[in-house]
């Protein structure tokens, strides 16, 4: 029997965290390759390896009975995987049933198609990924992007009525210059800015210590020109935010090496393929797929989901250090729900 909506059901980790915020990749593929994130010639898996979406809905279900009231849908990019507004539109039936929020990152490349589509689907929230306004050094990081694709999707999410966060990833040497004006462009069209350290996940042609910029430095340089004040605000994951005095708007921070959140992580990550990792920088994973496909009920789902809670660690192990070559962590955000 497929699992329902338990309004007081909760679940609580080794170490008292409750777990009510599931992150899924639907597809490792993307239409970019920022040069952080992947390498420039990635091998993708078959798409015979990965959930149908009616097998996608069916977990997510078995999540939000079990307590997740937030889901987050990520990649890869996931509006290039196939028919995947029907994923929105069934789990955005689930909004008030369990479900308070269903959201979204994207890169931004498709959102002038699906902006509308998705408010409709009931989404009110999207993250794009956005690490530079010019045109020239975004095609460098994002190696083939086109800045204009990415600023009309912003535009159409907006005029739909989402409310836009932009996310950047700090590069030092690369980006740096841009923090400022970009928190300030995001300002004024009302939508926060959250600053992301890079992190050491999966094997990349360059050398990420070269590029790490540490936000503790960042939120020192930015408070020699505004005024931060820390904020109450939450959207559930591990930024912590800054209202910023002179513009109005907020700053996000996100700190997984210098400062990590992980005493406060309420999440897990669901990837393509069914594979469900409790930490994003632990290898430690629960196959879901298998007790997905053995029965059309869900007692073997639900079991496999508590067996895995109970396996999730205290924290992370990222690191950038120059004198470690390999990642922390060899599989790539694409394919953890980044």
């Amino acid at each position: 029997m497929p699992a329902q909506a338990c309004y007081t059901c909760v679940m609580i980790d080794p170490f008292g965290r409750a777990i009510s915020y599931l992150r899924v990749s639907v597809t490792d593929r993307c239409d970019l390759r920022c040069v952080y994130c992947m390498s420039e010639h990635m091998t993708f898996l078959p798409k015979s390896d990965m959930l149908t979406i009616e097998e996608l809905v069916r977990v997510c279900s078995a999540f939000i009975s079990k307590g997740v009231n937030r889901i987050r849908i990520t990649g890869g990019e996931p509006l290039v995987r196939r028919n995947v507004l029907h994923l929105f539109e069934e789990l955005g039936r689930k909004i008030g049933d369990g479900l308070s929020e269903l959201t979204l990152t994207t890169n931004g490349t498709q959102l002038a198609r699906f902006a509308r589509p998705l408010w409709d689907a009931g989404v009110r929230r999207i993250n794009v990924s956005l690490d530079s306004r010019d045109s020239e050094l975004f095609a460098q990081i994002t190696r083939w992007g086109e800045l204009k694709k990415v600023m009309a999707g912003i535009d159409a999410a907006q005029n739909a009525g989402l409310k836009v966060k932009i996310n950047m990833v700090a590069l030092k040497g690369l980006n740096e210059h841009e923090i400022v004006p970009m928190m300030l462009w995001a300002h004024r069209r009302n939508m926060d800015l959250t600053l992301i350290e890079t992190m050491p996940l999966g094997e990349i042609e360059e050398d990420r210590s070269s590029r790490f910029l540490p936000l503790s430095q960042v939120k020192a340089d930015l408070s020699r020109q505004f005024t931060l004040a820390s904020s109450v605000h939450r959207t559930g994951g591990p930024a912590r935010y800054y209202d910023v005095g002179e513009t109005g708007g907020r700053l996000g921070l996100i700190t997984p090496l210098s400062h990590n959140f992980c005493e406060t992580c309420n999440r897990v990550r669901l990837t393509c393929t069914g594979t469900l990792y409790m930490c994003l920088g632990q290898d430690d994973a629960a196959d879901l797929r298998q007790p997905l496909r053995a029965s059309n009920e869900d007692d073997l789902l639900l079991a496999a989901i508590d067996e895995a809670i109970e396996r999730k660690p205290k924290g992370h192990d990222f690191v950038i250090d120059r004198t470690r070559r390999s990642p922390a962590v060899a599989r790539h955000m694409s394919m953890t729900g980044g």
